[in-house]
């Protein structure tokens, strides 16, 4: 699959990501909004695996090519609005250096969902997944768990990963989120594939709504498993 064909194919259309009752419930947007909601968002992986990016991505619509270290903890906030309610995404960046360890209950403490993110281009960032994971756990076992493959547009195109390395790669990942009970995304922040999508299953599973795209499975394709 080539670069155009990942822009033209997966670049995500606001108004076909819901169902019809799902717009007519968002459409009473014209009232005034009553209600103010923050939902803790929280991101954990390796460094230079494309946390920075992905949230820089979903809030400013920016992608930012140049790998900017986080020190400590990155902090960025969002605001949507549903139906009478502003819904405001506050999302917490983990610098993946382990000096930042000592700083997961501030990212993972009261966070409705917690996105463990791995570089689809480097199979150990993959392999971390299960210590972050059982770290993060430490500190809130109730975070709606969602496990995130980036950088899908190398992952791809590169000449250094097999079709057969792909689907094995794919098939781990796959059953590391089974074993987490996560949703599962590959995503690109420089296509902007998947990535509205993925705070669109958190709202979802926080508010039991339904959205309308379905689930991608197919090797080769960017997965989405949400159900």
């Amino acid at each position: 699959m080539s670069r155009n064909s990942i822009a033209s194919s997966h670049n995500e259309n606001e108004e076909q990501n819901y169902s019809h009752q799902d717009k007519i419930y968002r459409d009473s947007f014209n009232t005034e909004p009553q209600n103010k909601i923050t939902l803790k968002i929280g991101m954990l992986g390796d460094p230079q695996i494309g946390k920075t990016t992905l949230m820089v991505k979903y809030v400013e619509d920016k992608f930012e090519p140049e790998y900017i270290q986080t020190l400590g903890v990155n902090f960025m906030e969002k605001s949507i609005k549903l139906r009478n309610t502003i819904v405001t995404f506050s999302i917490w960046d983990l610098g993946g250096e382990q000096e930042f360890v000592n700083m997961l209950p501030l990212v993972c403490n009261d966070a409705a969902a917690i996105l463990f993110l791995y570089d689809l281009t480097r199979r150990s960032t993959l392999n971390s997944i299960r210590s972050w994971y059982k770290q993060a756990r430490g500190f809130n076992s109730t975070a709606i768990p969602i496990l995130i493959g980036t950088k899908y547009d190398e992952f791809v195109n590169s000449k250094d990963i097999t079709p057969e390395e792909q689907i094995i790669l794919t098939q781990y990942s796959r059953a590391l989120a089974k074993a987490m009970g996560a949703s599962l995304v590959f995503c690109s922040s420089l296509y902007s594939v998947n990535i509205n999508k993925i705070f669109k299953i958190i709202l979802s599973k926080v508010f039991n709504l339904t959205v309308n795209f379905e689930e991608i499975s197919e090797f080769g394709a960017p997965i989405l498993e949400f159900k």
